[in-house]
């Protein structure tokens, strides 16, 4: 680029209150052997970029939540293209969250991220921890582009090509109950004998950046449409009723937490929805409602997330009957442990959950409900990095954790 260029494209930036890259920080992104970033691809991260000091510095977009100072970044995933064999130093920034009202952030739980040279083998790396609230990561360029992703993604196409497999299958049935904000289609997965004497509600990726719940979700869904004894066995005794994608917008736009008018699908469960502001949970209480006044109302509910920490959320609003629920949650967690990798525990005894699925459904409906976060992370129980791999494989432990919680607990 030419120093007249460079003047005029400066002019251009001053009236339109852009920015325009400086003759040096332009070598510098050459010199790193960095050619572009792409975030067009499907989930893509909202982010702008820059090379300073030879690190590339990625500037994550926050979400903003409606009425509030909320906000939250934290969903990485983008494709690098760059010079075969070069190193590269990426720093995130932006990530000073703000929830509750209170400043935070999520450089705390960034410790791995997931890389792909070819879309299809992930493989979990660790991030380095700076001052200010900034994680590094290096990488070097086997090829001309290298995926990065927080975790191993799940896209809509990816729950096309689930729903696509499994539609045909004479135990499945593939239910609408709504749309979206920017109208896409949302559906129930029912598996099972409707006629089963217990019922469980499963709903995944409330929050878009948190795929690793979808790999749980469908790992469940594929262990109980295997066609073994097993299986066969497991669906006598229940049957199971998923919301795959709850957030199907945010996860289109590569979003971090709320849905496209800044609500948080996993909050305000306390009240009614609102299906102007919220409506994806307006759906899902409307199918709700159809299943009660249908005598069919779920027994157990696990709303599915990802963070840092991979806790089962027990909540203990003030109802009657806290104690028996609390006895049941506590049969399930040590199924949990039994069945699957799970070993991170529950929160404390004094711990509340409000306007949460988990505690919105018991308050409201009577319904044993819970949030199980898994660690974006690290599998505690296996001593290994995530994986699609291994949230499958929880997701399959769940058949049978379902069967014995049913078989014990008979609620």
């Amino acid at each position: 680029m030419t120093g007249r260029k460079l003047v005029m494209l400066a002019a251009i930036a001053t009236l339109s209150g852009t920015s325009v890259p400086s003759m040096s920080s332009t070598r510098q992104m050459t010199d790193t052997g960095l050619i572009f970033i792409d975030t067009t691809i499907e989930n893509g991260s909202p982010l702008w970029y820059e090379v300073v000091d030879n690190v590339i510095r990625l500037n994550l977009l926050y979400d903003h939540e409606r009425s509030s100072p909320n906000r939250a970044a934290g969903h990485i995933h983008f494709v690098l293209h760059a010079r075969p064999g070069t190193s590269l130093t990426l720093e995130f920034r932006n990530l000073d969250n703000v929830w509750n009202g209170q400043p935070g952030s999520v450089a705390g739980e960034l410790k791995t991220v997931a890389i792909s040279d070819d879309e299809k083998t992930w493989r979990t790396v660790p991030t380095d921890s700076l001052p200010g609230n900034r994680i590094q990561l290096r990488v070097t360029m086997k090829g001309s582009t290298l995926r990065v992703a927080r975790m191993e993604p799940y896209r809509l196409s990816d729950l096309d090509r689930l729903l696509e497999t499994i539609r045909s299958h004479r135990l499945v049935r593939i239910e609408p109950i709504g749309k979206t904000v920017a109208g896409r289609q949302l559906e129930i997965v029912r598996i099972g004998d409707p006629a089963a004497p217990y019922r469980v509600f499963v709903r995944a990726r409330a929050h878009p950046w948190e795929a690793g719940s979808n790999w749980v979700a469908q790992g469940l869904i594929e262990r109980l449409l295997a066609g073994d004894e097993e299986s066969r066995r497991f669906l006598r005794v229940y049957n199971v009723s998923v919301l795959p994608m709850a957030n199907k917008d945010g996860v289109a736009r590569g979003g971090t937490r709320f849905n496209l008018r800044g609500m948080d699908l996993n909050r305000n469960w306390d009240k009614p929805a609102d299906p102007e502001l919220s409506p994806e949970n307006a759906a899902l209480e409307r199918w709700l409602d159809g299943e009660i006044d249908a005598r069919r109302k779920p027994q157990l509910a696990l709303e599915l997330h990802n963070d840092g920490n991979g806790l089962l959320h027990i909540s203990r609003p003030p109802i009657p009957l806290l104690e028996q629920h609390l006895a049941r949650m506590k049969t399930l967690e040590g199924l949990l442990r039994r069945h699957t990798w799970f070993t991170e525990g529950t929160t404390s005894p004094t711990f509340r959950n409000s306007g949460t699925l988990g505690e919105g459904w018991l308050q409201r409906y009577g319904i044993d409900a819970a949030v199980h976060e898994f660690n974006c992370n690290w599998i505690e129980g296996l001593k290994q990095p995530t994986s699609s791999t291994h949230w499958r494989a929880y997701g399959a432990g769940l058949a049978r954790v379902f069967y014995e919680y049913f078989e014990t607990v008979k609620p």
